[in-house]
């Protein structure tokens, strides 16, 4: 973690350092949702049960259009309408036929990681091997009193809880101990999966979390939702450092990002600014963010920020920016933003399919 430290306190500019890192020339393009909680024509809240059956909707015409992944992250407050991913993920799974379906994130703190296994290697079954899923310890803590986990516990939760679910990876007997849970011995989890639990590990600017993956020799993923994200190269520099370190082979890094599409960068932005501006308000109050000013949304849209908003070609220049820069072998665009209703939701998943994700292709294949 030494090391990595000196690398993001270096006077070195990480535009420096970009060079030897490029993305991989098939770069997968995902989608992620929270289930936002949307809004109707006269901008009220739709009710839960319509929210979830719009979010299968749209990952329908996610797989349709022959992107990779589609993403749901696990919540447990009024604004967000998934709290059970897995269940979310088995209907998608049962209306689609290659899209890869994972959360983003299960927070591993305050759930088992036994029952999260099991649940994603029957999603696993029922899907014919599509099943991922993305370990984290999330960006809200509501689900730490909800299961009676103690906030003070928040790291040693994780840890614990991640070193147990790698060892069920390899789906033989287990024998592990720790200080959260009585010992297994050679204990067997079912369903088996049909050829194993892809697992990634979530983080969003924690050094630690950066090697600890590494040490795993788990997939990364950056959760990227402030300012310029070649910021992020030092990290992604380390953790291929520590993959070689402690002789891992090389495994893919991938980036999350809020973003909407639309025919042009005005309307893009236009339509994004008050659904955006009032969930940063929200959560601002909670945790004593100033609010947020249209120039700074306008900052974040720009060529160097974290907000993928505007056009196709604008959107996937920014994608390709941060692809090359970062060396990555994913980029999931979070596509839901606060009360943004379904039908804007589904032309702007239409439009990253069909014109961006081309767009991107081909700007990595001239590469």
């Amino acid at each position: 973690m030494d090391g990595l430290a000196g690398a993001l306190d270096s006077t070195i500019s990480y535009r420096d350092e970009m060079d030897d890192l490029s993305a991989p020339p098939a770069l997968e393009l995902g989608l992620d949702t929270f289930g936002d909680v949307t809004v109707d024509a006269d901008g009220r809240a739709l009710p839960y049960h319509q929210v979830l059956r719009d979010v299968v909707d749209q990952a329908v015409l996610a797989d349709e259009l022959g992107l990779r992944f589609f993403g749901v992250g696990e919540h447990h407050r009024d604004d967000f309408a998934i709290s059970a991913p897995e269940v979310v993920l088995a209907a998608i799974a049962s209306r689609t036929t290659q899209i890869h379906l994972g959360t983003a994130v299960t927070v591993l703190s305050s759930d088992d990681p036994i029952r999260v296994f099991e649940r994603f290697a029957t999603l696993d079954g029922l899907s014919d091997g599509r099943a991922e899923v993305i370990l984290g310890r999330g960006s809200f803590t509501e689900s730490f009193p909800l299961f009676g986990h103690d906030l003070a516990d928040y790291e040693l939760l994780f840890e614990e809880k991640l070193d147990l679910f790698v060892s069920l990876l390899d789906e033989g007997p287990v024998s592990w101990s720790g200080t959260i849970r009585p010992p297994l011995q050679r204990q067997s989890v079912y369903p088996k999966t049909r050829s194993g639990l892809r697992a990634w590990v979530g983080v969003g600017g924690s050094p630690h979390s950066v090697v600890r993956a590494a040490r795993y020799g788990l997939p990364l993923v950056l959760a990227i939702i402030g300012g310029d994200p070649l910021r992020f190269t030092p990290f992604v520099r380390r953790y291929h450092q520590v993959l070689a370190e402690v002789g891992h082979p090389v495994q893919p890094v991938a980036a999350h990002s809020p973003g909407y599409v639309a025919d042009t960068d005005e309307q893009a932005r236009d339509e994004l600014w008050p659904h955006h501006q009032k969930m940063h308000a929200r959560i601002g109050a909670e945790r004593g963010w100033p609010p947020m000013t249209r120039a700074q949304f306008e900052r974040e849209a720009g060529p160097e920020g974290a907000l993928y908003v505007g056009s196709p070609g604008t959107v996937a220049a920014k994608i390709v920016r941060a692809a090359t820069g970062l060396g990555l072998s994913r980029f999931d665009l979070k596509y839901s933003s606060g009360g943004l209703p379904h039908a804007r939701l589904m032309r702007s998943i239409e439009l990253y399919g069909t014109e961006v994700a081309p767009r991107v292709h081909e700007q990595l294949d001239a590469r």
